[in-house]
């Protein structure tokens, strides 16, 4: 039985996992940089064990002083989240020979479908059709491999996600130096420089589907998400169901996601993704080896807890006779949208201070955040704020209620994409339900986005009054403990 939960990441994960374990009667503990002293998944656990200084490869990537504050703190497992080291194998083995308990699949099933190279090997293996490409890439076989593939194609990197270390070539002069500028992003940010060519296909969806296995050998998926919506490869808003989708397909994709997933013996969360076509043809892209950022709107169709799945999984439980028996039908419809720190045309990270963060409520509404007014955001992290997570009885419905919601968001100090995730809302393409992953090449600018006059005068209160508009409290910077005389939250002196 897990007594004691290391969550070995930050923001709004770090958040949500420390929120059901809390539930669960698992005491929680945090990690943080020095540069992370105040931020809000510090606040949260029952306790908090400092990294030290330096940036995210000398604290939270640092796999000897994540295990150093799970060893001080006295935890007996493991919440890896997702990004820093989530699918790291390497990770995942040291937390099992600590004795600890590892919340997520086993390390040869990250090595297995962590490498995308590897992991198309293991799908093809598997039956489930894979998009054209090559093997490792050597610069010497690099034209002859591409003419073979075809223009226009991607380079991608082999290790880690996110859209790095990929870029689109349509013209062979162009190829030498994508492919040194994938291999010298691959190498920064994975450790690992070995890239591969692929097949770009023409105007394609990005549908995944989330999968679910346990020890005792049972593999399950959990229906699909679209992920279409994307910026430089990355997803912004993501819904369930896919429009695209009818009962054949659904069914095919689904059960194309479990023989993957089975490939690799996995057990835990995880998602099996795929490019869609224009002819409905699916093929294999990748498999994450960990939660995914947009497993909530699976939540919110479902009525499940993913969080608490992992948990009790990774403690031995068989998964639900539900989920074997197929009798989960989701309801509804979800959408997920991410909040990013970000220029909304350029979509370069911005920094600064949150001095109004004023979240949307009512029915159907959800936000998993990691920060708070009087937030300080910086540029050593993912610039992922918050996500906003909306469900009605319809897709229609879903999309007004986004649509009402992001107008009520009010986010002031810090630049961020509101503007282009209104205008993916707002725009017809969207709401038509046929689109694909060039959607937001095609929104026109986000420049003139307003900003409501209410929030300037919101602003300027914070400005002058910073308790009015409900500053972040202050930790004490050596001891991690909250300051309950800066606290606008808690008593104060009156003498």
């Amino acid at each position: 039985m897990i007594r004691r939960l290391l969550i070995a990441n930050r923001g709004e994960i770090a958040v949500r996992v420390a929120a059901t374990a809390r539930e669960m009667g698992i005491e929680t503990v945090a990690v943080f940089s020095q540069a992370d002293a105040l931020a809000l998944h510090v606040t949260r656990t029952d306790r908090a064990v400092p990294l030290g200084s330096g940036p995210p490869s000398e604290t939270y990537l640092s796999i000897d002083r994540v295990l150093a504050a799970a060893r001080s703190s006295g935890a007996d497992a493991v919440h890896p989240g997702y990004g820093f080291l989530s699918e790291n194998a390497d990770f995942a083995r040291r937390v099992c020979e600590a004795g600890l308990t590892w919340i997520g699949p086993e390390p040869d099933s990250i090595e297995a479908m962590g490498d995308k190279l590897k992991a198309r090997r293991r799908a093809a293996a598997a039956g489930v059709p894979v998009v054209p490409g090559s093997c490792a890439l050597a610069s010497a076989e690099a034209q002859v491999e591409a003419q073979r593939i075809g223009y226009p194609l991607l380079v991608k990197a082999s290790a880690g996600g996110g859209g790095k270390g990929m870029s689109r070539v349509d013209r062979p002069e162009a190829l030498p130096e994508a492919i040194a500028q994938a291999r010298r992003v691959a190498g920064a940010s994975f450790g690992d420089e070995t890239v591969y060519l692929e097949k770009l296909l023409d105007r394609p969806r990005h549908v995944e589907f989330q999968v679910f296995g346990d020890r005792a050998g049972n593999v399950v998926h959990l229906f699909e998400r679209e992920c279409s919506v994307q910026r430089r490869h990355q997803k912004i808003v993501e819904e369930t169901p896919s429009a695209a989708l009818d009962t054949r397909l659904r069914a095919a994709m689904g059960k194309a996601a479990v023989l993957a997933a089975r490939a690799a013996r996995y057990v835990g969360a995880g998602t099996v993704e795929f490019l869609l076509d224009a002819s409905g043809k699916f093929y294999f892209l990748e498999m994450n080896t960990r939660l995914q950022v947009e497993h909530p709107i699976t939540e919110e169709t479902l009525g499940l807890d993913l969080v608490r799945a992992q948990i009790e999984v990774a403690g031995g439980a068989e998964l639900p006779k539900s989920w074997r028996d197929g009798g989960l039908s989701p309801r509804g419809h979800s959408i997920e949208m991410r909040l990013y720190a970000e220029d909304p045309e350029d979509f370069l990270p911005r920094a600064g201070k949150l001095l109004v963060y004023a979240q949307p409520r009512g029915p159907g509404i959800r936000v998993d955040s990691g920060v708070a007014a009087g937030s300080v955001v910086g540029l050593d992290f993912d610039p992922l704020l918050a996500k906003l997570v909306v469900s009605a009885g319809s897709r229609t419905a879903a999309i007004e209620r986004a649509r009402r919601a992001l107008s009520e968001w009010v986010v002031l100090g810090v630049e961020t994409n509101l503007p282009l995730l209104s205008a993916v809302l707002s725009s017809e393409e969207f709401a038509s339900g046929s689109y694909d992953t060039g959607l937001v090449d095609r929104l026109p600018s986000r420049r003139d986005a307003s900003v409501p006059d209410a929030a300037w005068v919101a602003a300027a209160l914070a400005i002058e009054w910073p308790d009015l508009a409900g500053s972040a409290p202050r930790r004490d910077r050596a001891l991690g403990a909250l300051d309950p005389w800066t606290d606008a939250a808690g008593w104060r002196s009156l003498s």
